[in-house]
């Protein structure tokens, strides 16, 4: 990009974020966003994206935008000002799944839309669509041409552009759709048009070609980066809910690009035209309007076609093989999976940087991406410190503190709730469960289970605690009404799926050990052996570990009530049966009926106590209501905490200006 274009990307508001940045125009747009600023992140489905190798995993994120929970949580978490949407499905022949291309272009959209503007931080959202929403009606149609769908893909990108046009003009947010033309340029997939034949020129032939009369309107990727830029630098109400060409206005035929091709990398022969058969959505004109981009962004192509193939050809010859190759349909890089831990930290000061360091070595050795969310659940001592320092030095590191102690399970969902990671891996800051346990949990998911629990088959402490723990388990699975494994806490594992269901759970009185059975999928458990405290002393006691007892059974079990009615109907059986009896020793030998108070003192004193026992198991119940049914907040964020900033938190959730 020229020196113009690079000034108004220092005038973006960030942070920024480029979706769908392993794509072909995503990920230039994100490069020569990146060459300028750091606070611009690259966010693919999955990682690695080939595209975006040697980026700093820092920048990376992979969020799959068809999961609302992992969009908003992507959104909470990232909260960013300035979004370019480059995600698209089913603009390749192979790309034919009509739900899977509704779903992403349509759905998934209007759900990031719908949340990034709730954040109330949203500066600028430049959408990515396409000159297919013209369907046949393509010979340089203006942006209010009607517009005639001819394809699936044709329909949700319609569908889209319809979308960004009510709620910019109805709804007032700052949205705008580019319907890009033929884009070409370094790292396009090999199989489209414009690399096959600068390839196959480099190596001194051409490649198939279809139909010469068949025209396009092909812009070069760097000018349409450019487009993009200005868009989001130059927001304003005139621009909201619009829809611009991108295109040069040139119609290029097969038989000109071929022309071109020959001159442009001086080829010997002429080329051969109708090698390859004409595809359903080739039309003989296809040629933008631009005037519009040029009056509201001031934006007008500036490559012409025969300069944008030889720039495309040096870079293909500096890149090598490595990158020209990349096929959208054939990357076979092995898929590298994201896990975010997730640390409740209470009176943990100095497991903090422990936990760090082994969570780090464990990550890197197993080549995953990550990120380490550490939960300060209101603790007295140093914790908020200690992960602020971590955190500006590693920014791997995302701290979270809370407004007072809400316990663990809420400490879990802080984190879960702006995790963006493909997994979540939750522990206990104490060090109790070992960070190196998460090596075998992972080879356990990619194996293909949806979560993986640490099942302790020992712990280091007293016999007698542990043979209670033990007989807790047993109880609570014995008496709840889902399949609870035995021995197993919270530690796990458990995939963005699984997290997304957990999350759709409402109650505040969380016990996740019983959720995390509830929502079932497929799971497994490792066996490992539970250490001591590393520092200090365990804040539970005889009553707490009484209080976690009650959580679990009255959230997953009805058995107590059962119990109840069951011993109700035998005492009266039974009251009945000894009325019966008493009467008929009246009747027939009076002289040994019961006499005195001492047995009616025992069973009033008997049925009284019985009473005041059903009583106090169904307040329990009625508690668990009141609690659930006032609604109150289930936790309160007072910080953020990101590379050494710790930022205050509004109601609303924003940071305060």
């Amino acid at each position: 990009m020229t020196h113009e274009p690079d000034a108004w990307i220092d005038t973006l508001k960030g942070p920024i974020a480029v979706l769908g940045a392993g794509g072909f125009v995503g990920c230039n747009l994100f490069r020569q966003i990146l060459a300028r600023r750091r606070d611009v992140f690259a966010v693919v489905r999955n990682l690695p994206a080939p595209r975006l190798r040697e980026i700093d995993p820092a920048h990376l994120i992979e969020v799959d935008f068809n999961d609302r929970a992992a969009s908003r949580n992507f959104v909470e978490a990232i909260r960013p000002a300035t979004v370019f949407d480059c995600i698209a499905y089913g603009a390749y022949s192979f790309e034919s799944d009509a739900d899977l291309i509704y779903a992403t272009n349509f759905t998934a959209l209007v759900g990031l839309v719908e949340a990034l503007a709730g954040t109330g931080t949203l500066a600028a959202f430049v959408h990515a669509g396409s000159s297919s929403e013209y369907g046949s009606n393509s010979a340089a149609p203006s942006e209010d041409a009607e517009l005639v769908p001819n394809s699936p893909y044709a329909v949700s990108k319609a569908a889209a552009a319809h979308f960004l046009t009510y709620v910019g003009k109805t709804r007032r947010w700052p949205v705008v759709n580019l319907r890009l033309y033929s884009v070409y340029g370094p790292y396009e997939d090999a199989a489209r048009l414009v690399p096959a034949l600068v390839s196959r020129a480099l190596a001194g032939g051409y490649p198939d070609f279809v139909n010469p009369t068949i025209a396009r309107d092909f812009v070069y990727v760097e000018d349409v980066c450019e487009a993009f830029v200005r868009a989001a630098a130059k927001m304003s109400l005139d621009l909201y809910g619009e829809s611009l060409n991108i295109g040069t206005g040139i119609e290029t035929t097969i038989r000109d690009l071929a022309v071109l091709g020959q001159r442009v990398f001086s080829l010997p022969s002429p080329p051969v035209f109708g090698a390859m058969p004409e595809r359903s959505w080739d039309l003989t004109r296809w040629q933008a309007n631009p005037d519009k981009a040029e009056r509201l962004i001031g934006w007008r192509a500036r490559t012409n076609v025969a300069d944008g193939l030889a720039r495309t050809g040096d870079w293909m010859t500096r890149a090598g093989a490595g990158l020209s190759n990349l096929t959208k349909s054939g990357i076979t890089a092995p898929r590298r999976r994201s896990i975010a831990a997730i640390i409740a930290c209470y009176k943990d000061e100095e497991a903090v940087p422990v936990m760090h360091a082994r969570l780090t070595a464990v990550f890197q050795k197993i080549d995953v991406d990550y990120e380490i969310i550490f939960v300060d659940d209101a603790s007295p001592d140093g914790c908020g410190e200690r992960i602020r320092a971590l955190s500006a030095a590693d920014p791997h590191v995302l701290g979270i503190t809370h407004s007072r102690n809400f316990g663990s399970q809420m400490a879990f969902r802080s984190g879960m709730e702006l995790a963006t990671a493909q997994a979540c891996v939750l522990l206990d800051g104490d060090l109790q469960d070992p960070p190196e346990l998460i090596e075998q949990f992972h080879a356990a998911w990619v194996a293909g289970h949806d979560v993986v629990y640490g099942r302790r088959i020992q712990r280091e402490m007293p016999v007698l605690w542990g043979l209670l723990y033990k007989a807790f388990y047993r109880v609570f699975a014995a008496f709840s009404y889902i399949r609870i494994p035995h021995d197993a806490g919270d530690f796990s594992l458990m995939d963005r799926r699984v997290v997304g269901w957990l999350l759709a759970c409402p109650e505040r009185d969380l016990f996740m050990r019983g959720l995390r059975a509830y929502v079932g999928f497929r799971q497994t458990g490792v066996d490992y052996v539970r250490p001591k405290r590393m520092f200090g002393t365990s804040t539970n006691n005889l009553l707490s570990n009484l209080e976690w007892a009650k959580r679990g059974i009255f959230s997953f079990s009805n058995t107590p009530l059962k119990m109840l009615t069951a011993g109700g109907v035998v005492l009266l059986g039974l009251a009945a049966l000894l009325g019966f009896v008493l009467i008929a020793l009246r009747l027939a030998v009076p002289d040994i009926a019961p006499r005195g108070a001492t047995t009616v003192l025992l069973m009033i004193l008997f049925f009284g106590a019985l009473n005041l026992f059903g009583l106090g198991l169904i307040g329990e119940y009625v508690a668990k209501i009141m609690e659930e049914v006032k609604a109150r907040p289930r936790l309160i964020r007072s910080a953020l905490i990101r590379n050494g900033v710790a930022s205050d938190l509004l109601p609303d959730g924003r940071t305060r200006p």
